[in-house]
């Protein structure tokens, strides 16, 4: 997994920057019932999304990152609006939010039991009739049908932790039920052959130890692929929602 600490200084311009963030918005704000007041925002990261959510729709917004240099950069675009938590732990009373987003999280997670550990205390913190918003599938959006696809086949590839059925149950044991889809584009999050070899390098794909042999024999794939640096179309994220019962 990588160090989010050190990740933060080049995260949002590695990851698509404010157009992803408006699209990423914009997705989980289409699944929120009217009336939403407060929404936290969990793994709010550097606060691209989390400024979205407050600026766009009124919210009462709260983030919570557990990585000290992701949360600083995300209290100064959400001031006063930003705690250090872990998702496992949220350091929240129950029934405090109407709605809870958890976009990028899941599939960072070791096993389905913290997974599903994360789901639970999102649906502690929600009150009776609020929604979970959470990415479903992350590593398959990436899955784009490009040459890079092809140059990276046969890697080990571990089950997805937040894979859709997976998530659905989570959610079912947390007594969440399903409450709406959405997909959005991640802009600017084509791959390229060079960008992809350095991902390799520094352990992004977490089948592939960045110093193994085997890292090496999918660096020299990509390396061999043409226009190295043009990027490979975008992924398509998923979200899922996820209501608690009005009389919980």
């Amino acid at each position: 997994m990588l160090d989010y600490d050190k990740e933060a200084v080049r995260y949002d311009a590695s990851r698509g920057g404010e157009p992803r963030a408006v699209a990423a918005a914009d997705a989980v704000l289409s699944l929120l019932p009217p009336g939403t007041a407060a929404l936290l925002d969990v793994a709010c990261g550097t606060g691209l999304v989390t400024r979205q959510f407050a600026a766009r729709r009124g919210l009462r917004v709260t983030g919570v990152d557990a990585a000290y240099a992701m949360a600083r950069m995300a209290a100064a675009r959400v001031p006063g609006a930003v705690v250090i938590g872990d998702g496992r732990r949220l350091p929240f009373p129950g029934g405090a939010f109407d709605a809870v987003s958890a976009v990028w999280l899941l599939h960072l997670l070791r096993d389905p039991e913290e997974a599903s550990a994360v789901v639970g205390e999102c649906a502690r913190v929600l009150r009776p009739g609020g929604v979970l918003v959470t990415s479903v599938d992350k590593a398959t959006s990436h899955d784009v049908g490009s040459d890079i696809d092809a140059a990276l086949a046969g890697r080990p590839i571990r089950g997805a932790v937040d894979a859709a059925a997976r998530v659905g149950q989570y959610a079912a044991a947390h007594g969440l039920t399903p409450a709406g889809r959405a997909r959005f584009r991640g802009h600017g999050q084509g791959r390229s052959p060079r960008s992809t070899v350095a991902d390799v390098h520094r352990g992004w794909f977490t089948g592939i130890p960045p110093d193994s042999a085997s890292a090496g024999r999918f660096a020299a794939r990509l390396a061999a692929l043409p226009d190295q640096d043009v990027p490979r179309p975008d992924p398509e994220f998923t979200l899922h929602a996820y209501r608690k019962p009005p009389h919980a």
